[in-house]
Order: C-alpha cells, then structure tokens, then sequence
C-alpha cells in the first residue's frame, strides 16, 4: 500500500545526523519521533523533575496534505517504565501549521528523567480528518442509554 507523501524540512540548526521519523516494524501505525536540541553540541538534552514537563524540540517542520492531521502519542515504553508522557496526549498537528514540531512531555513518574539528544520520545500517527457540519435540532434520537452518564452502563465487582 502506498504511503501518503510529507514533506518535511530541518528547523534552522537542527542536528541533521537525527534520524527522520521512521516505523519500527511493518505493522507499526506509528513513526518513533526524536528528540533534536540541535547541532550545537553544548545543549545535548534536559533533565525533568519528578511532575515536571518541558518542551522537546524534534528539529522537522512538515507539509501535512490538507484532509490529514498528525497526532503526537506517548510511547508506551516511556509511560510504563518511567512515568513519562505526553501531556496533551495525543497532540495534534494541523495542515496548516509550518513551524517546528515540538512535544510537551510530562514527567509522572518519582525520579527525575533525563531527555538526550537522539532519543525516541513520542510517536507520530498520521490520520485523515473530517470536519463536520452541525445541524441544530429540536430534539435528538433515543437510545437505551439515554442520558446516562459516567458508570451509567454498568458496573463490575470492582466498581464497588
């Protein structure tokens, strides 16, 4: 199946030896993203406190076709063993936007977490986008849930 073509550029001096965004596996739907502090080789990484979040900057601004969005996702290896996520997980990166691509990440876990350069930090999905158009209504079509809301459709043993 044929991919869906990005176009991307380096952010002004971004390390281009930090690899492009790539897939794992053939059956990966996301593309492992890198931490990119530039070239300069005196700011190589960060440190975040336990509850602490920063910015990561990935060096790549992208051409995202219109109809298209990407979603930034934590990885699940970072979240599990370290407490480290993303924290507007997922983020989105709209069509339209042409600056850097950055990721907030957030840092849940009880011992500080240092960020290198090079390193994998998020993943990437691109998925289609459908905008919609609303339509007021004087009413809205029944259902057998109705207007129940949080735990309204049953609870377990365990929600006891």
């Amino acid at each position: 199946m044929p991919g869906v073509e990005i176009r991307v550029t380096r952010a002004e001096g971004a390390d281009v030896e930090v690899p492009l965004p790539s897939y794992a596996t053939p059956g990966a739907a996301g593309m492992d993203l890198y931490a990119n502090f530039g070239a300069d080789k005196r700011a190589r990484g960060i440190t975040l406190m336990p509850g602490g979040r920063a910015l990561i900057p990935t060096g790549l601004a992208m051409e995202i076709p219109r109809g298209f969005e990407v979603q930034i996702r934590p990885r699940s290896g970072l979240a599990l063993r370290h407490g480290v996520t993303i924290a507007n997980a997922p983020g989105t990166i709209d069509s339209d936007y042409r600056g850097q691509v950055s990721v907030i990440l957030l840092n849940m876990g009880h011992e500080t977490f240092d960020v290198n350069h090079g390193d994998r930090v998020a993943q990437m999905v691109l998925a289609p986008v459908t905008h919609v158009q609303w339509v007021e209504a004087k009413e809205l079509g029944e259902t057998e849930r109705g207007f129940g809301g949080f735990g309204s459709t049953g609870r377990s043993d365990r929600d006891r």
